[in-house]
Order: structure tokens, then C-alpha cells, then sequence
């Protein structure tokens, strides 16, 4: 799902990841590699080398600047607010300083620039160097609400990250200007910031040209504006800004929405700087951009290169020749020879658009070509097994290809194209005996309508009229509906074949609409599970165990769901554990021992809780909502509760690591 997403968010994955995390250095740790699947391009290089060693160690024998806390009265937020600022070495008031504006995440305040990099000794330390100009560094509280603590939901404060542009052009650059010694016009003002914060320097920067004219984003947060929406006019950033400055790290989860950015602006040739270093989304990287950044700011001249880009000095090695043996996708359109795939995993595309002016195709670095024919040739590089959302761009609008079936994800119809596995035995359509996927309508008071689900009855299911069956309630991730898990997962195949091999009881599974197209893609924290949980818990169970042959009770009824229907699946189980026994969570965080002990009865009444991800979901170390989700699956297992942890190898936040969390949760439910 997340491959094909256009403006990330997360997070389910901002949201999803680190909602746990109680203390800013545990946020830290767990920010550190989370978002989504990382593929990186040919282009996504550092832009310099790793800084030397001591770049923020205090020097005795160098002039230091000064770091206060200081109050001012925001009258857009109506409350008395607090922000660090730094003076250089030196600080006088017969001479004017530029301001560098340096804003936090998420998780932080007013304070974590502080803890994470120390950017009052790193500029003491370059300005004693001569590689950077002395300049006043402003370290505000980017959450412009009237308690700014980073307490709680944390997420749920997202809107007042939004609310900070105000508080900032109209209370914080005028406290600061007529406090200070500060140069007052948009040469000597330059805004940068970490993860949420990049998202907001970028958004606010290239939004308020004649305010700022030198802008950095250092692992830029899904509250990022899609990038036509940063630069809707290249022309004004190439003559007004002096410097754009994106980075982040190549193990950082959120690396896709800093790419969507700087392919845009490679597009439309607008200057900047890319950087993409070798840490993940953590203070290493962070205070190396700064370091960087701000040798490059309020000097009429860039400073001379300390390495040659990386692009130069780690040439790319010439590409191996693709292999040739492309065979038409198994999800083409009947009689569509495009899309094709070869056994690199790569897929090639041919678009027939005579009069197109650019043809492209949403997997990142792929480049179609117009022939002599007038059709658009191009190939991917070689990607990961499985099913693959995409779409096609032609001269700026969005369309499926012809040559492919359509799936429903990113909240619209998109395309589809099939690599092969080769563990794809599993949810290969065989000779055996198949079960039936049927529609119902069932009645729903709660949002006066007639709603849709999605029943699997195995095989037998019709021929024993006196048996009954347990039942999975199986939910979607954001932007899907209640045709992912047949369509794109395919859960019938995956239960036909186990039932086939006699390695699980047979049992139904319902998929519904969880209702998450609702909320904006990155913003969980304003998603409210109540009215879903009463559609789910209230109308559709009694109507399923009306009208079909099931076991009630709670020992047979189980729930899971992938990414936010991982979250939906958590938070409805845990409130309502007199329906459900066991629990699955797929790439849709953990449940550690805290929520154990915080809900009454968990460890009586749950038979079992699985927790799965891709493996290159979890590179970079990355932390799960509520944790480790390794650690709390160990965690729960030695309190005595039935965890079990499984790893997709070699997949992302995507279908292949969710049919396989299907296949091995299944035979997990209901053996006793």
C-alpha cells in the first residue's frame, strides 16, 4: 500500500510508530528508521562527507556564544510562549545578525535542538573556523497551542504544528527583532527544521519568499506539502531564494516524502542541495545537517566544497544489461501484452499516448521514452515480490494503464502488476476444492445506511449444514476498502490451499470498509475508532452470526488488520475482549506489556497475539507504535501470553508481507 501512496504521512506512519514513546529520548530512538519500505535512486548520494569527528565538542581555547530561554507574548495562541535563542560569540548590539529560525519535531520542544545537537557549541566551534557566518540562532516551540507540552497523544496536536506560521511571522520574528540585534529583511533570515519541523520550515519558507530567503529541511515529516504546493511557481524560488537545502538519511523510513521534493524540483530545474547520508531518521543526522546548513547560509558566497559531491567521487557503476525475458503481468487486462515482467523482478511498460508531451509511471526512477511509434517505453529497476499499486502521469494528469486490472488503494482505482514469488505456491490458484467470497448488505442504524461486506465460507461450508464455524474479522489498511484482502491479498486462495493441506480449521472471514478514507493520510491522531468499532461490534457481528453458521462465542471470534486496520484491530479488541480472543496485528504496531496490564482480563481472554512486519520495514531499528514490537512479543511470551512475532524477509509495507502474515496467523487460530 505504501509504495504507491503520494504524500506520506503514518505515518500511519507518523502516528502509528511512536505513540508510546513517553520521554524525548525515547521518541528519538523510536523515530529512528520508521515510515515505510526505503528504495533508494541512483541519485540519492551524499552531496558531502561525513563530518569530522568533534564537530559539537566544547572547545577551551575558542570564544563561546550565549543560550537563554525567553518569553514572549503570542497573541495568535493568547498565551505567554517560550524559545531558546542563541547569540554568537561576541554579541553586540552595534552590529546587526541574521537569524536562523531552527524548528523541532514532533515529539520535542523548545528544547530538543538542545539535547539532540547543541547547536550553541557546533556554531561556536565553525564560527572559530571561519566557515560560518555569526548569526543569531532562533529555537521556538513549533506547537502553537496553549499547552505546547509534548505530552500525551502527541499526534494529536498535529493541527497546531499548521498553526505555528502565524505565531511565527506575527509574534516570533517581530519579539525577536525588536529584542535583538537581528537584520530585518528576508537576505538574513533563513528558517530550517528536523522531521515535523523540516515539514513546517519547508511549507513556511517557500510559502513566505519575501520572509525567508535560505531554507532547510532535514528528514522532512509527511506534514510536508505535496511539492507542486511548495513551488507552484519555479520560476519565483530560482530568483528569490538563495538556498534550498533538503537531506535525510538513507535508512529513514519518511526518505520518500524528501524524494517526492527533490525529484520536483529536479523536474522543473530548480537549484538545491540533496543530501542523503548514511543514518536513518535520529540526532546524527540532524546535527550533520545543520552542520552543514549552516556554513552555507548568509554569505554571498557558498563556501568552498570540503569534498566533491558524491555523485563524482562514488561514480555510478554501469548498470547490467536488463535480461530479456519479459512475460505479460498476471494482472494485465484480458489480451494486454503491457505491463510485462522479467525474472529480475523489473517491469516494463509501453503506453500508447501519440500526442502526450511526457508519459511517466509512478515507480520512482523509472523514465518512459517516446519512440518512433509513438509509444512510451521505460523499466523499473528490479522491486521486491508481490503485488505493486501504481499509475500512470500523463502531461500532469493522473490515469490508470489500460493494459492493467484495477485495484482500490490510495483512496482511488489504481493499477496493478504482479511479481512473482517464490513462495507464491501459497496463494497460487490450484485444483482443490475452493470456498466462496459472497457480498452482503447488512443494516447499519448507526450511520443510517445499508453497508457492504465480504464473506469467505470455506469449502465445506455448504455441504455440512450442521456445523459451525469460527470467525476472522479481517480489516484493511488506509486508502483500501473492503476488496483489498480478496483482491490484492488474496485470502481466499490462502485459506483454500491451508484447508487443502489440512494444517488449519476451516473458519470464515469477514472484510469490511473500516471507514479510514475519512482521515487524511499522516493524520491518525484525529482518526476516531468509535464509530467503526460500533458498526463492527454492534451491527455487523450480530448480523454475520444471524445469517451464518458461526460460533458465537467469544473463544471463537478473532480480529486482525494490516497497517491502520492493525491499529483499528488493537484498539477495538482491547476495549472489547468479551467479543474477541485472538488478535492479529500485521505492519500495524505491537502490544506491549503496559497494554496488558492496563486492560482488565487481557491475559484470561486472549488466546494469542501475532505481530508481524517486512524485514525492510525494521531496518534502521526501527520502533513500532508502542515499542519494539519484537521485545514486547518476547515481553508477552515470558508473562505467560501466546506471542508470536513473525518477519516477511525481504518485503516492505506491502501486500507480499501481509499475505504472508496471513498464512502464518491462520493456522495459529482456534486449535483448542
Amino acid at each position: 500500500m505504501m509504495t504507491r501512496l503520494k504524500h506520506l504521512l503514518p505515518v500511519l506512519l507518523i502516528g502509528l510508530l511512536v505513540l508510546a514513546a513517553t520521554t524525548p529520548e525515547s521518541l528519538a530512538q523510536a523515530r529512528r528508521g520508521f515510515g515505510g519500505p526505503i528504495e533508494l535512486n541512483p541519485d540519492d548520494v551524499p552531496a558531502f562527507p561525513d563530518p569530522p569527528a568533534g564537530i559539537d565538542a566544547t572547545r577551551e581555547d575558542i570564544p563561546r556564544g550565549q543560550l537563554e530561554m525567553v518569553t514572549y507574548d503570542s497573541k495568535s495562541v493568547g498565551t505567554a510562549r517560550k524559545m531558546q535563542v542563541y547569540t554568537p560569540p561576541g554579541y553586540s548590539k552595534d552590529k546587526k545578525y541574521p537569524v536562523l529560525y531552527l524548528l523541532h519535531g514532533i515529539g520535542g520542544d523548545e528544547t530538543e535542538w538542545q539535547r539532540f545537537a547543541t547547536p550553541n557549541v557546533l556554531l561556536d566551534n565553525l564560527i572559530a573556523d571561519g566557515k560560518a557566518s555569526p548569526m543569531i540562532i532562533v529555537m521556538p516551540n513549533g506547537r502553537a497551542q496553549e499547552n505546547d507540552r509534548a505530552e500525551g497523544n502527541i499526534f494529536a496536536a498535529a493541527p497546531a504544528f499548521a498553526a505555528f506560521e502565524q505565531d511565527l511571522l506575527e509574534d516570533v520574528i517581530p519579539a525577536i527583532e525588536s529584542r535583538y540585534s537581528a537584520e530585518a529583511d528576508r537576505e538574513h533570515r533563513a528558517i530550517a527544521g528536523l522531521s515535523m519541523g523540516g515539514g513546517q520550515s519547508l511549507n513556511f519558507g517557500l510559502a513566505h519568499l519575501d520572509t525567508f530567503a535560505w531554507v532547510g529541511g532535514f528528514s522532512s515529516a509527511p506534514n510536508t506539502k505535496p511539492a507542486k504546493e511548495l513551488v507552484p511557481d519555479p520560476a519565483a524560488v530560482k530568483s528569490k531564494l538563495k538556498l534550498l537545502f533538503l537531506s535525510c538519511g538513507k535508512k529513514d523510513g519518511l526518505i520518500r516524502v524528501s524524494q517526492g521534493v527533490h525529484t520536483y524540483l529536479k523536474e522543473n530545474d530548480v537549484p538545491h542541495i540533496w543530501h542523503i547520508d548514511g543514518n536513518a531518521h535520529d540526532p546524527a543526522h540532524w546535527k550533520n545537517s545543520l552542520y552543514y546548513f549552516a556554513q552555507r547560509i548568509f554569505r554571498s558566497q557558498p563556501p568552498p566544497e570540503i569534498a566533491a559531491k558524491a555523485a563524482s567521487a562514488h561514480p555510478i557503476e554501469a548498470a547490467a544489461p536488463v535480461v530479456e525475458d519479459f512475460q505479460p503481468s498476471s494482472l494485465n487486462q484480458p489480451g494486454q501484452q503491457y505491463p510485462q515482467v522479467n525474472s529480475e523482478r523489473r517491469v516494463r511498460f509501453r503506453i500508447v499516448a501519440p500526442q502526450a508531451q511526457s508519459v511517466g509511471v509512478s515507480f520512482r526512477g523509472t523514465v518512459l521514452t517516446k519512440g518512433e511509434d509513438a509509444a512510451w517505453v521505460g523499466t523499473t529497476r528490479p522491486l521486491d515480490e508481490g503485488f505493486h499499486y501504481y499509475h500512470l502521469t500523463i502531461d500532469g494528469g493522473t490515469f490508470n494503464d489500460p493494459g492493467s486490472l484495477n485495484f482500490y488503494g490510495s483512496t482511488r482505482w489504481e493499477s496493478g502488476v504482479e511479481i512473482p514469488a517464490h513462495d507464491q505456491d501459497f496463494y497460487a490458484l490450484k485444483d482443490v476444492p475452493h470456498g466462496r467470497v459472497q457480498q452482503i448488505l447488512f443494516p447499519s442504524k448507526s450511520t443510517n445506511t445499508q453497508r457492504r461486506a465480504f464473506v469467505y465460507t470455506p469449502p465445506e461450508y455448504d455441504k455440512n449444514l450442521d456445523q459451525r464455524y469460527p470467525v476472522l474479522y479481517l480489516q484493511h489498511g488506509w486508502g483500501e476498502d473492503e476488496t483489498a484482502w480478496s483482491n490484492q491479498g488474496r485470502a481466499n486462495l490462502i485459506m483454500d490451499n491451508l484447508i487443502a493441506e489440512g494444517t488449519i480449521r476451516p473458519f470464515l472471514i469477514v472484510m469490511t470498509y473500516g471507514m479510514t478514507n475519512e482521515v487524511r493520510f499522516g493524520g491518525p491522531a484525529s482518526f476516531k475508532i468509535d464509530p467503526f468499532q460500533t458498526v463492527l461490534v454492534d451491527e455487523l457481528v450480530p448480523y454475520v452470526d444471524a445469517n451464518f453458521r458461526t460460533l458465537s462465542d467469544q473463544p471463537h471470534r478473532a480480529m486482525a488488520g494490516l497497517s491502520m486496520g492493525g491499529m483499528e484491530t488493537k484498539q477495538i479488541t482491547l476495549a472489547n475482549l468479551d467479543k474477541f480472543s485472538h488478535i492479529g496485528l500485521f505492519s500495524g504496531g505491537s502490544i506491549s506489556l503496559d497494554d496488558v496490564n492496563n486492560t482488565p482480563g487481557f491475559k484470561e481472554k486472549v488466546k494469542l497475539v501475532f505481530v508481524s512486519y517486512g524485514s525492510r520495514e525494521l531496518d534502521g531499528g526501527r520502533r513500532g507504535r508502542g515499542g519494539d514490537p519484537r521485545a514486547n512479543a518476547d515481553a508477552l511470551k515470558q508473562a505467560g501470553i501466546d506471542s508470536v512475532f513473525y518477519v516477511s524477509q525481504d518485503t516492505a509495507h506491502e501486500f507480499q508481507s501481509w499475505r504472508r502474515s496471513l498464512h502464518e496467523f491462520a493456522p495459529l487460530l482456534f486449535r483448542n
